[in-house]
C-alpha cells in the first residue's frame, strides 16, 4: 500500500486473526472541530477524543461506506452533551452543547473529566441502513472518553480492548496533535499472548506524544506486534458534514404549514437563518424563499 500523510487510519490483524488493531492520526480533524465550534481547550480535547473514538469504532464495526456510527457522551459536566458521528468512509463530524466550558487544570493537564463529568452515560448507535439501528449504553466510568469507550466495548460488546485517544492543545488554544489506537482481543488467544499484548500496550507513550514524535499509525502496530501483522487497509480520515441548503429546505418543509407560517410571522429580519449544529454553517432563506417553502408545504 502507498504511504499516506496527514490524517489517516490503519486497520490490521495479528496472531492469525485473533487480534484486530486500528490506529490513526487525526490532528486535522480535532483542529477543524475546534475551529468550527470555537471550543475552549478542555472541550477541544473532549470533543476531539469523542470524534476519534467514533472513527475507531466505525472502522472496527461498519462494513459499508454509507453506514454510520455515533458516540454520545452525557456526563453532567459543564460541557453538556457531546456527540460525534463517523461513517465507513472515514468522515466524522461532532458537536458539543457548551463549547466554552472550563475546569481547573489538574497536575498541569487539561481537566477533560472535569468538563465532561462522570455521572452519566456513553452510548454508541450504529445506523446500518434499511432502518437497522443498534444501540448500546453504559454508565460513564471516568469522563476521560478513552477509558469509557474501552469499558463500553468490554461490557456492551464483550470484547476486551485496549483503547487510547488523545488531543494536545497549545496554550493559545490551537490543536497541536491528536491520535489514538484500538486493539481488540478475540477468542482463541492464550494467556501468555494476552499478557504480552497488554504489556506492550502499557509501554506505549501517550497517543499525542506518538504523534508529536512523528510515529505513524503503523508505528503503533510495530510496537504492539513485533512479530508482524497483516495490514488490511490504510485510508484518510477527515471532518465532513453532509448538510446542505437543499437538506435544510426539505427539513423546513417537513415542519408543516402552521409552523412555517409561525416562523415567517416571528422573523425580525428579511431572511430566516438556519445553522447546522454539527459544522456551524449558516444558511439564509429570503422572504421569497420562505414563501416558496410555505407553498410547497401546503
Amino acid at each position: 500500500m502507498s504511504p499516506l500523510t496527514g490524517d489517516y487510519m490503519v486497520r490490521a490483524t495479528a496472531l492469525d486473526g485473533r487480534v484486530r488493531a486500528f490506529a490513526l492520526h487525526a490532528t486535522g480533524v480535532a483542529a477543524e472541530l475546534q475551529r468550527r465550534h470555537g471550543t475552549w481547550p478542555a472541550v477541544s480535547a473532549a470533543l476531539g477524543r469523542t470524534a476519534m473514538g467514533a472513527l475507531l469504532l466505525a472502522a472496527a464495526s461498519l462494513k459499508e461506506e454509507d453506514q454510520s456510527l455515533s458516540v454520545e457522551v452525557k456526563g453532567g459536566g459543564p460541557a453538556g452533551r457531546l456527540l460525534a458521528t463517523a461513517n465507513g468512509r472515514g468522515e466524522v463530524r461532532g458537536l458539543v452543547a457548551n463549547p466554552r466550558a472550563d475546569a481547573e487544570v489538574v497536575n498541569g493537564k487539561l481537566n477533560v473529566a472535569g468538563v465532561v463529568g462522570s455521572n452519566g452515560y456513553l452510548s454508541v448507535t450504529r445506523n446500518l441502513g434499511m432502518r437497522d439501528t443498534y444501540n448500546g449504553l453504559v454508565e460513564l466510568q471516568s469522563g476521560e472518553i478513552g477509558v469509557d469507550l474501552a469499558y463500553y466495548l468490554a461490557k456492551s460488546e464483550q470484547t476486551p480492548s485496549g483503547l487510547a485517544v488523545g488531543v494536545f492543545v497549545q496554550p493559545d488554544g490551537s490543536v497541536d496533535a491528536a491520535g489514538g489506537y484500538l486493539v481488540q482481543l478475540l477468542p482463541g488467544l492464550e494467556d501468555d499472548e494476552i499478557a504480552e499484548i497488554e504489556r506492550r500496550i502499557a509501554e506505549l507513550p501517550h497517543p499525542t506524544r506518538l504523534v508529536q514524535e512523528g510515529t505513524p499509525p503503523e508505528g503503533v502496530l510495530d510496537h504492539v506486534f513485533p512479530g508482524g501483522y497483516e495490514l488490511l487497509d490504510r485510508y484518510p480520515v477527515s471532518f465532513h458534514c453532509p448538510c446542505s441548503r437543499e437538506r435544510f429546505e426539505s427539513a423546513i418543509v417537513s415542519l408543516g404549514e402552521a409552523e412555517i407560517q409561525r416562523i415567517i410571522d416571528e422573523e425580525e429580519h428579511d431572511y430566516t437563518e438556519v445553522v447546522c449544529h454539527f459544522c456551524n454553517e449558516a444558511y439564509h432563506f429570503s422572504s421569497s424563499d420562505m414563501a416558496g417553502i410555505l407553498a410547497a408545504a401546503r
